[in-house]
């Protein structure tokens, strides 16, 4: 006699590799290059340490714009140093995802080519000086929110990047912090700079975070394996909670007439987000999207005598022991 026991479905048993990376999740432990993986656990994380790595590389853009006009020697060299600190983020997360398997060519191909995704944030213009400070302010306060709780990943590559990564960017929110402050203080064509920069950049950077928790196709998979830790909303919720006080200290008005706290959910209420903004620039169709990967194929393109020369003087240095040993 057949029972309703017999007719459930049989679960495959897991190879003793499957379950030592099950255990080593359940545990919060670090998942490393050498150990078992699930392949679409591989998968995800090369994509979200490669875009989060074309993100650096393309932040650059907006930023280095202004190097040669910022308006004292002073801000020339920070703003400086802050470009140079996304290139070194970069590396770090190219880094950490070539030891998944995949070459830093294949990556900056897939770029290049357009094929792989960035921040939408970074394909927004920057016609003023004030951008910088709201770039600092809200760009980067809002990646310190995403990251920080990513240096608790559970592939032990891309959080021991974090670490660093996220203490540069404490550094670079504050310094935004300081730009807008400053020009708040200034005369009234000041204060308006700086007002109109936040309006432009709040709502970019609060979509930042990704679409809402019940679009986001990756989001549930990867707080499962503990890649994240928060979801998207909870993130973004945070980052407005964050900027409240901040806003006020700068004398900024956040440029949402129905942000507010809700007692009774336990959460800001505020307006729709543009979401067909959002998707519409991370499919390509933004203001700077054509101009952000024109700039990074001619630098590519004007970098490979640099690249070619390495390569040929890694060959006879590696020549060079072969014959002597």
């Amino acid at each position: 006699m057949t029972t309703p026991a017999d007719l459930a479905p049989v679960e495959p048993e897991l190879s003793e590799a499957e379950k030592q990376f099950n255990d080593l999740i359940a545990a919060d432990s670090r998942i490393e290059p050498r150990d078992w993986m699930p392949e679409s656990y591989r998968k995800s994380l090369i994509r979200q340490i490669s875009q989060h790595a074309h993100s650096e590389i393309i932040g650059m853009q907006p930023e280095a714009n202004w190097i040669t006009r910022a308006p004292s020697l002073k801000r020339k060299a920070i703003l400086m140093a802050k470009v140079q600190d996304e290139a070194g983020h970069g590396l770090y997360l190219y880094s950490a995802a070539q030891t998944l398997g995949i070459s830093r060519e294949e990556m900056t191909d897939q770029l290049i080519a357009g094929k792989a995704k960035y921040s939408s944030i970074f394909n927004y213009p920057t016609p003023t000086w004030a951008d910088m400070g709201a770039i600092g302010w809200l760009v980067d306060g809002a990646a310190i929110c995403n990251q920080v709780p990513l240096c608790r990943a559970s592939y032990g590559p891309y959080g021991r990047a974090m670490v660093r990564i996220c203490k540069e960017e404490s550094f670079h929110q504050r310094q935004g912090f300081e730009i807008l402050l400053e020009l708040m203080q200034g005369t009234p064509a000041q204060r308006e700079m700086a007002q109109d920069a936040v309006n432009r950049w709040y709502w970019p950077s609060l979509m930042m975070f990704g679409p809402p928790d019940d679009e986001s196709p990756n989001s549930a998979q990867s707080m499962a394996w503990k890649i994240k830790r928060f979801s998207n909303d909870e993130l973004r919720q945070r980052f407005i909670g964050m900027l409240i006080p901040q806003a006020e200290v700068l004398g900024v008005t956040l440029p949402d007439p129905k942000l507010r706290w809700n007692e009774e959910k336990g959460a800001y209420d505020m307006s729709d987000i543009d979401w067909d903004e959002f998707h519409e620039v991370l499919a390509g169709r933004g203001p700077t999207n054509s101009q952000r990967l024109q700039r990074r194929r001619e630098a590519h393109e004007e970098g490979a005598w640099v690249r070619e020369a390495a390569a040929e003087y890694a060959r006879k240095q590696a020549a060079a022991r072969a014959e002597v040993a």
